[in-house]
């Protein structure tokens, strides 16, 4: 199992460091925000009230017996990104384009991140059999994306985060860029799929939000693999900038651009709950993924579609962990055995 770990040893003048993956930071932004001021305050809370959007009517997973709370509990966070632009949008059938899902242990205040290749081949309960991961939205959103989730992983997710790329965008932009290293030279389309328009050199550069957006979603020269990667070093400049005193001010248009385009069923007192891990003084991050290797599998038309096959004793890696830092002891018995397209036991 390919992973590395990142302390982060935070001084006091920065109390207020978010997390480095693609919406925790700027939930956290949230947290920091209440104490800018009464109308940040007043802002963020309408906010995430329009938000909302629970998708469990007693708002638990199956796996859990009662509901957690984040303040005492150890918790988990699915994060759903969704790449919708104006071309390519299908409206509530939209795939999702990056799964993050991220444990939380409350007494140590740690946390571990887990990256899924979006091309992996899972059992998806909504349709009963297996395809890539990502279809899993467009079946049943992000009910069946979280369901999804716990089918493979065998652990509760507490919590979603569903959040447009559009977003992503505006925050970068509300930052007045980010500072990130381009690993090579590439062109690549726009949000609005035009071919071609944007060309980044290879090299340490400020990039707009369209430009970091064309980062995070190439994959032109490597796999989804190291397009993980670099959405992570994405996130990480994402977090250094919004965490700088310059950007303090910038947190009005951060929530607007939040508001539009994310949904989740976390409540404004649960967000803020988090900051906790923040201003402990000690988070450790442990970034975490699964190992793979490619295949190709033939359809029903006996076309080759291509997959991310994901090794089974990586898989089993990964659970124990997530399982371990969640306390949970490995009790979820009642997750479904996941079943291949013939319908037989994989």
């Amino acid at each position: 199992m390919g992973r590395y770990q990142l302390t982060v040893n935070q001084k006091k003048k920065r109390k207020r460091r978010i997390f480095w993956f693609i919406a925790f930071p700027i939930l956290l932004v949230l947290a920091a925000g209440i104490s800018y001021g009464v109308h940040l305050y007043i802002k963020a809370d309408k906010m995430m009230a329009n938000s909302f959007e629970s998708h469990r009517e007693d708002g638990k997973s199956n796996l859990r017996d009662q509901k957690v709370d984040p303040k005492i509990d150890n918790i988990s966070i699915l994060f759903i990104g969704i790449d919708d632009s104006e071309k390519r949008s299908q409206g509530t059938n939209t795939r999702s384009d990056a799964l993050l899902l991220a444990t939380l242990n409350e007494k140590e205040k740690s946390v571990k991140l887990l990256s899924i290749p979006r091309d992996s081949y899972v059992y998806i309960d909504e349709v009963g059999y297996s395809t890539k991961i990502n279809h899993a939205h467009s079946y049943g959103g992000p009910k069946a994306t979280i369901e999804t989730v716990e089918n493979l992983l065998e652990i509760p997710v507490d919590y979603y985060v569903r959040l447009d790329f559009e977003a992503f965008m505006q925050i970068v932009d509300a930052l007045n860029g980010i500072e990130v290293e381009v690993p090579y030279t590439f062109t690549e389309q726009d949000s609005n799929d035009r071919a071609g328009a944007i060309t980044l050199e290879k090299g340490l550069q400020t990039l707009n939000g369209e430009e970091a957006l064309a980062l995070a979603r190439t994959r032109k020269k490597d796999n989804d693999i190291e397009r993980g990667k670099r959405q992570q070093e994405i996130m990480k400049a994402i977090a250094k900038k919004a965490a700088s005193a310059s950007s303090v001010l910038k947190y009005g248009q951060i929530i607007d651009a939040i508001g539009e385009n994310m949904k989740t069923d976390l409540t404004f007192d649960e967000i803020t709950s988090l900051s906790d891990y923040v201003i402990s003084g000690n988070l450790s991050i442990e970034t975490l993924t699964i190992d793979g290797y490619d295949q190709y599998i033939p359809n029903s038309k006996g076309q080759n579609v291509y997959y991310w096959r994901l090794d089974d004793q990586s898989v089993a890696e990964v659970k124990s962990t997530l399982q371990q830092h969640l306390e949970l002891n490995g009790t979820t018995s009642n997750v479904a055995k996941p079943l291949g397209e013939d319908g037989t036991v994989n």
